[in-house]
């Protein structure tokens, strides 16, 4: 590879990395508006990059966890390798799939056409379901800013319900 195609490479890297932690921190400002109670997490080995905490109907305090994730054509239901500009970075976690164990929602943040965000909230429980490792944005719309999926996302029979009642599983 000439040097050319390596700083083009080196370039889509930054612009990808830096996309991440932008779309990271929009995120964090979009749902703290919602939901006042959030924070980025600061914990390096975290399978979850941000915490909602709000209280439900019955008053009772819900701690969601979030993993964020740019989505231009799809969302990524993956974690543990690295993208942008330190791909080659070797860590000691492994790829994995989200679960329940590891978060309980995976956003994925794209910019519309009007200069805001809309943000396609997957509950964890679903991804399973799924059997893949993202799902195009296109197949996700019922998804698409559907703030109730984050907020019950614990729950999982009315995820599961809601689910096949929208068509996105069977």
């Amino acid at each position: 590879m000439d040097d050319k195609n390596n700083l083009d490479r080196n370039e889509l890297g930054k612009k990808a990395a830096v996309d991440g932690f932008a779309h990271e921190l929009i995120l964090t400002g979009i749902l703290m508006k919602r939901y006042l109670n959030v924070s980025l997490v600061d914990l390096p080995l975290s399978e979850y990059d941000i915490l909602v905490v709000f209280k439900n109907e019955n008053a009772e305090e819900v701690f969601i966890r979030v993993q964020s994730r740019t989505a231009t054509k799809s969302v990524k239901f993956t974690g543990g390798t690295r993208g942008g500009v330190d791909r080659e970075y070797k860590s000691d976690v492994k790829k994995y799939t989200q679960s329940p164990k590891t978060a309980d929602v995976v956003i994925g943040i794209t910019p519309n056409e009007n200069g805001n965000f809309d943000l396609y909230i997957v509950p964890t429980v679903l991804i399973a379901h799924f059997g893949t490792e993202s799902k195009s944005i296109k197949q996700l719309q019922p998804l698409k800013n559907n703030f109730e999926m984050l907020e019950r996302s614990k729950d999982h029979n009315f995820i599961l319900a809601k689910a096949k009642e929208l068509g996105l599983i069977k």
